[in-house]
């Protein structure tokens, strides 16, 4: 049952990352073609009830150590795995505690996600008002070259500033592929580690 639900919600998940199922325009500020999610729920990816676990001592800095490592995107996912069974095999195949450490990933990396998306819209943001500025600029102008006495040096000083917020507007433009992308690559990461963590809280380990 937990191995079907874990296909499914994997499923659903490339199903977002794909523009025809993903573009969502209810958030004018959002620029992604990735459909916003702005909050993830662990129930969505570890197939029961989350419930905090008191760890102590060696045990907890172990979950501890673990989770940090899990959460660091340039560990990937095979390291991970190893990481994950080491532990396993050291902490026992317990489920109770490999949602704990799910838990403790969840909440970092959630966190990290937020602050992407909360900055991607205030990119977004700044990448409208720079647009409106350009035109701004450039209604100016031909407002300037329709009257009869053109203020020319007017005119060269706005030309300057369109070239130079034009550029500006493309440089950053360039980079939003990347920033759209990142929340979708965390939330993938999540789903990778609630499965190999689920696994190793089998009593067989897998």
């Amino acid at each position: 049952m937990w191995s079907y639900r874990f296909v499914t919600i994997g499923a659903l998940l490339i199903t977002c990352a794909t523009p025809l199922a993903a573009a969502d325009f209810s958030d004018p500020s959002w620029p992604c073609i990735q459909r916003k999610v702005d909050r993830l729920s662990p129930g969505l990816m570890w197939p029961a009830p989350l419930e905090e676990m008191a760890l102590e001592g060696d045990r907890d800095r172990a979950a501890d150590e673990l989770a940090e490592t899990l959460a660091l995107r340039r560990v990937d996912l095979d390291s991970a795995r190893a990481e994950v069974e080491s532990f396993a095999d050291s902490q026992g195949h317990d489920q109770a505690l490999m949602g704990e450490v799910f838990s403790r990933v969840f909440d970092t990396l959630s966190h990290r996600r937020t602050r992407i998306i909360d900055g991607i819209g205030k990119f977004s943001l700044s990448q409208i008002a720079l647009s409106e500025r350009i035109d701004g600029a450039r209604a100016e102008m031909d407002a300037q070259m329709a009257t009869d006495s053109p203020d020319y040096d007017r005119v060269d000083a706005l030309e300057e500033q369109v070239d130079w917020d034009q550029r500006i507007f493309t440089d950053r433009q360039r980079t939003i592929t990347y920033l759209c992308e990142t929340p979708q690559l965390l939330e993938k990461r999540l789903y990778a580690i609630a499965q190999m963590l689920h696994e190793a809280g089998q009593p067989d380990g897998g």
